[in-house]
């Protein structure tokens, strides 16, 4: 098929590369355009346009697709279909139209169960069991479009960051093969009355409360690693926890109950396993705690 790709962040890389390897012309690549990035705050590439640069696909970074110019410049590449993964652009109705046969989407949940921008941080945060990825047919309404295929994969005690990873890939392998065969996919209506809203993660919740259960804590922990990153404040000083695991002791909560950084919580506690102090590596807490020891009594904020 003639596609055009639409995606922006290393979620999306493998949807691309796999539709590339699988024969499919690369007809266009829009992404979101470079954004300031490190300490010199230098422009950067979207790992999206680094990956079209790498096999040679032409790269658009409109800065909106609501105008008449850049929805005739779309639709003037007489694409067969549209792959759009974590592009970051609503697609108005025109763009939609577009191609012969619309516009597909890989979706990070399993619809409708987490319609929305952070499915992946969300699905681990609630404590599901398994999330997956669906592909879907899209229109006007924030993920509501009718499902084509959809594929599981178990949650376990996997980071946003391994989901990332793994449904990135398993997006692109099902992308792949609902284009093989389109008329084996038929479409599903999704139950409206199943959804849950997916929101953006807003920077507040990052601040870990040890007034909340242990196990809710450290599902948080991995819901938010690596980005934005749970945090709490250690004598003043802010850190990251990236991994913990949770401990069948109790006290007063965000009081360190022994010198190896157990930290009680209103039921039960948590140990750290990865943290990172502001403008440093990720430790495990060993190394975190040779270059820095905390006693057992010591009240976190």
């Amino acid at each position: 098929m003639r596609i055009i790709f639409m995606g922006t962040p290393g979620f999306a890389v493998p949807a691309l590369r796999a539709l590339h390897e699988a024969g499919h012309e690369i007809a266009c690549v829009y992404t979101q355009p470079p954004r300031p990035a490190g300490r010199g705050k230098k422009l950067a590439p979207s790992p999206v346009q680094v990956e079209a640069e790498r096999m040679g696909a032409p790269v658009r970074s409109p800065v909106s697709l609501r105008n008449a110019e850049a929805q005739a410049d779309f639709a003037a590449l007489n694409a067969n279909v549209a792959v759009v993964a974590a592009y970051g652009l609503i697609l108005p109705q025109a763009v939609l139209d577009a191609p012969a046969h619309g516009c597909l989407n890989i979706h990070a949940s399993l619809l409708p169960r987490w319609r929305g921008a952070a499915p992946i941080h969300r699905a681990v945060m609630a404590g599901d069991a398994e999330t997956g990825v669906t592909i879907m047919q899209m229109e006007a309404g924030l993920d509501t479009g009718p499902m084509l295929h959809k594929v599981t994969v178990p949650v376990a005690r996997k980071t946003t960051g391994d989901l990332f990873a793994e449904l990135g890939a398993v997006g692109g392998a099902a992308m792949v093969e609902v284009l093989s065969n389109p008329s084996g996919f038929p479409p599903e209506v999704q139950d409206d009355s199943a959804a849950i809203y997916a929101p953006k993660i807003d920077k507040a919740e990052a601040r870990i409360d040890w007034g909340a259960p242990a196990g809710e804590i450290e599902r948080k922990v991995r819901g938010l690693a690596p980005f934005p990153g749970a945090w709490f404040e250690l004598e003043g000083e802010r850190v990251k926890l990236l991994l913990a695991e949770v401990v069948d002791v109790s006290g007063a909560p965000g009081t360190l109950l022994d010198d190896d950084l157990t930290i009680a919580c209103n039921v039960g506690a948590i140990r750290p396993l990865r943290l990172q102090r502001a403008g440093k590596p990720v430790l495990d807490r060993a190394e975190f705690l040779r270059g820095r020891a905390v006693a057992a009594g010591t009240v976190l904020a």
